[in-house]
C-alpha cells in the first residue's frame, strides 16, 4: 500500500501482545524509519484496532512513541473521520476510565498529533535527546517568529523540570525500557472472567498428533481454495489438549463440527466447516450426499444452538473457517435454507462470550458472516497463507464478471473474439485473486494476523489468555430467532 508515496511497510508502526515482566500486554510501538513515525490513513486504523483488542480485553498498553504526527499528503484521509487519527486519544481516554493501564515511552522526537497521545496515558517515560512539543522549532519561528531550540522547546529535561509533563527522564532508550518493564511489573491483577480453565501442562497435555501435519492438510495453490477436500477432524485433533474433542451432534448436519475442548486447559467450543462431502438424510427421508465447506440448513441450526448452549454456559468460541456458502438451488430453499442461516447468524451476532476466528481456505460470501468474519466482532480474526477471503471464489467471480462485461461491451456495439475474451478473463482473474490473497486481507486490518499452521494452537492459547482477562460477560440475549 501507499506505493505512490514510497510505500510504508506495516504502516509505520508494529503492534502484537507480548509478555512483559511476566504480564500480558499490548505492545504499539512507532517505527521512525517509516516517514518519520507518520500516521498514514492505515496507520491510525492498526492503532484503534490494537487499542480494541485491548478494551475488548482488558489488556495493559504500552505505546513506544517516536512519531511526526499526521502524514500531511493525505491529511484528509486521516484525520477527521470516526475511524481516524483522534479516535485514538480518545480511546485512550476511555481506557484509562476503564481502568486499563496505559504507559508511554517516547524514544524520539513526538511532533504535532504525535505529542497527544504520551500525555493522554496514565504514566509518560521521556529518554534525553527526545522531543516532545505541539509544534517543531521550525513551525513554532514560521507561524509566531520566535527562535527556539528543540530541547528548550520541548526536551526531556524542560518537561521534566519544568512542564511537569513527563512522569520519568531516563538517559537512553535500553534504561527507559527497563524502567518501562519494572512500571509493569508492579501494576495490580484485576478479577479474570469466569471461564473453565483446569491447571495445563504443556507436554501432559500436548496433543497427540503433530501441529507440523497441518501443512500438508491444504494445497497452497490459490485456485483449489473452495475445492480443497480433508477432514476437519484432523485439524481439530492437532490444536486441543490431548485431541480430546466432546462433539455435539456428530451425525447431524455434519457440514458443520461442533463440539467442546480445552486449549492450554481453556474450556472451548468449536465450530469449524468440514471439508468432506457427508451423507445425509432429508426430514422427507431422502438420503443425499452434501458438499463439504457448505452450510446447510441442518447443520446452520445445529450450529445455532451449539452458539447459543455456549453462551448459557460460558464457554468462549472458536470457529475454524474453509466455507464456500450456504446451499442454494430448490431443495435447499425448501428445506428453509434462509431461515435457518439467519438464524445462526443471529447467533453469533449476539453472542457475548470470547470469538475468535481462524480462517484456514476460503472464506466466501455470507459463509464468513455465519463463521465470524471481522464484521462479527470476534476477539480475534487471524488467517493461515492458505486463507482466501471474498464474496464468492475466484474462478466463480472471474467468470461471472466475464459475463457482464462481455455483455456491456456487446450493447456498445463491440463483439469480442475467443482469444479476446480469454485475455479478459484472464486479467480479471489475476486482480481477483489479487484481493483474495490473504495478504491483501492482512494489508487492510481484514485479519489480526497470518499465523503458521503448525502454530495454530499456541496463538490460539496466547488469544484465550489475553480473553480471560475481562471479567464482564454481558447478558446473553439472542433476541428473535426465526424458526
Amino acid at each position: 500500500m501507499y506505493e505512490e508515496w514510497g510505500g510504508a511497510p506495516s504502516a509505520g508502526t508494529v503492534t502484537g501482545l507480548g509478555h512483559v515482566a511476566g504480564r500480558l500486554c499490548m505492545i504499539i510501538a512507532n517505527d521512525a524509519t517509516v516517514k518519520a513515525g507518520a500516521f498514514f490513513p492505515m496507520t491510525a486504523k492498526k492503532v484503534i484496532r490494537a487499542q480494541t483488542i485491548a478494551m475488548e480485553n482488558r489488556i495493559p498498553t504500552l505505546y513506544l512513541v517516536d512519531s511526526a504526527g499526521v502524514f500531511l499528503p493525505l491529511q484528509e484521509d486521516v484525520f477527521p473521520d470516526q475511524d481516524d487519527f483522534g479516535r485514538i486519544f480518545r480511546n485512550n481516554a476511555v481506557m484509562s476510565a476503564m481502568g486499563i493501564p496505559q504507559m508511554t515511552a517516547i524514544m524520539g522526537m513526538c511532533v504535532a498529533g504525535g505529542a497527544y497521545l504520551p500525555v493522554m496515558t496514565d504514566h509518560v517515560l521521556m529518554t534525553e535527546g527526545s522531543g516532545l512539543f505541539l509544534a517543531g522549532p521550525a513551525l513554532v519561528q514560521a507561524a509566531i517568529g520566535q527562535k527556539y531550540s528543540a530541547e528548550e522547546l520541548g526536551g526531556a529535561t524542560m518537561h521534566a523540570e519544568i512542564s511537569g509533563t513527563v512522569d520519568f527522564k531516563e538517559p537512553n532508550d535500553h534504561l527507559c525500557i527497563a524502567r518501562l518493564r519494572s512500571l509493569v511489573a508492579k501494576i495490580g491483577h484485576s478479577q479474570q472472567a469466569p471461564f473453565n480453565r483446569i491447571p495445563f501442562q504443556a507436554e501432559k497435555d500436548a496433543p497427540k498428533y503433530a501441529a507440523s501435519d497441518l501443512y500438508s492438510l491444504l494445497d497452497p495453490d490459490p485456485s483449489k481454495a473452495a475445492v480443497n477436500a480433508y477432514d476437519t477432524h484432523e485439524l481439530i485433533a492437532r490444536i486441543i489438549d490431548r485431541s480430546e474433542f466432546d462433539e455435539y451432534r456428530p451425525d447431524y448436519g455434519r457440514t458443520l463440527i461442533c463440539g467442546y475442548a480445552r486449549i492450554g486447559g481453556c474450556a472451548v467450543g468449536i465450530v469449524a466447516n468440514q471439508k468432506t462431502s457427508q451423507p445425509q438424510t432429508s426430514h422427507t427421508g431422502e438420503k443425499r450426499v452434501e458438499f463439504g465447506g457448505v452450510i446447510y440448513a441442518e447443520s446452520a441450526e445445529k450450529a445455532a444452538r451449539f452458539i447459543m448452549d455456549c453462551n448459557q454456559n460460558l464457554v468462549p468460541l472458536i470457529f475454524l473457517h474453509d466455507v464456500n456458502g450456504f446451499m442454494v438451488g430448490r431443495d435447499a430453499e425448501w428445506s428453509g435454507i434462509i431461515r435457518a442461516g439467519a438464524k445462526m447468524v443471529t447467533a453469533v451476532s449476539n453472542s457475548t462470550v470470547p470469538k475468535i476466528s481462524v480462517i484456514v481456505g476460503g472464506s466466501f460470501g455470507a459463509g464468513n458472516y455465519a463463521m465470524c468474519g471481522k464484521a462479527y466482532d470476534p476477539r480475534f480474526i487471524f488467517a493461515w497463507p492458505t486463507a482466501r477471503y471474498a464474496v464468492m471464489s475466484g474462478a466463480s467471480a472471474a467468470n461471472t464478471l466475464v459475463e457482464i462485461k462481455i455483455k456491456q461491451l456487446e450493447r456498445g456495439g463491440k463483439k469480442l473474439s475467443d482469444e479476446e475474451k480469454q485475455e479478459l478473463l484472464a486479467s480479471i482473474k489475476a486482480t481477483y485473486e489479487e484481493q483474495t490473497d490473504c495478504r491483501y486481507a492482512a494489508a487492510r486490518l481484514w485479519v489480526d494476523a497470518i499465523i503458521d499452521p503448525a502454530k495454530t494452537r499456541e496463538t490460539l492459547i496466547l488469544a484465550l489468555e489475553a480473553a480471560s482477562q475481562n471479567p464482564d460477560i454481558p447478558k446473553f440475549n439472542v433476541g428473535i430467532l426465526q424458526t
